[in-house]
């Protein structure tokens, strides 16, 4: 599956996830048993040197990594950006009512024009987002801008992993397990189907890592996780 034009893939990939946003967090804890709660923790765990002010989430869906973000720092704030509405809305309505609640501030907007001024996050954080932009290379040149001098980026995204063991394996559940059994759950297959071949198709760590250094990023590197089914992408304004 292949969307060519920046217009046709965003409208495309908030239509998909608008019709997938009941089930989304069920069926990322069953499809990732619960694995992704550790990648979110990892991330987060990154931004231990800004305890307080404000980061944002940037393509943050249902909120998950935003409540991990203020479960791990008390007096941190986080503006959490989304341009599907519907996601948005299935994550406000699942907000556990405790001290998170009040410190997420849920945005319907673009990431590739992301609306707040420039110098004002400690910290920008992309969970399995960025696959997502129509215009990668504008959508990091905005979380540079956004970010004050020495805040750091922090994106988080499935990555293509190499082992001669795991890659057949990951490749099956991908491209057969996964589409088959959440298509049955949410009733929208495609959905499934273009978050594998999205996947296939996004760039190599290295063109990512280069991508990054042009938007002016500093101190770039890769870590990758769990086998290389994820990599977490670190760069500092």
């Amino acid at each position: 599956m292949t969307i060519r034009q920046p217009d046709e893939k965003k409208k495309f990939v908030r239509e998909k996830f608008s019709a997938i946003s009941p089930r989304y967090d069920l069926l990322n804890s069953l499809l990732s048993m619960q694995i992704d709660r550790y990648w979110r923790w990892k991330t987060t765990r990154l931004l231990q040197e800004f305890p307080a002010g404000q980061v944002l989430d940037l393509c943050a869906g249902t909120l998950p990594l935003s409540l991990e973000l203020t479960r791990q720092a008390s007096q941190r704030l986080v503006l959490a950006l989304d341009f599907c509405e519907d996601m948005l809305r299935a994550g406000v309505k699942a907000l556990p009512d405790d001290h998170r609640k009040p410190r997420i501030f849920p945005v319907c907007g673009d990431g590739e024009q992301i609306p707040a001024p420039s110098d004002t996050f400690w910290g920008c954080t992309v969970a399995f987002g960025v696959r997502n932009l129509a215009r990668t290379q504008q959508g990091l040149n905005e979380m540079y801008r956004v970010l004050k001098p020495t805040g750091k980026l922090l994106i988080l995204e499935f990555s293509r992993p190499t082992n001669l063991i795991v890659k057949p394996v990951y490749n099956f559940y991908l491209n057969k397990v996964l589409p088959a059994v959440a298509g049955m759950v949410s009733g929208d297959k495609e959905a499934y189907e273009y978050l594998a071949s999205s996947i296939a198709d996004f760039y190599e760590p290295e063109e990512l890592l280069a991508m990054m250094r042009r938007a002016g990023f500093s101190h770039v590197e890769r870590k990758p996780m769990t086998f290389g089914i994820v990599s977490l992408y670190v760069g500092v304004k």
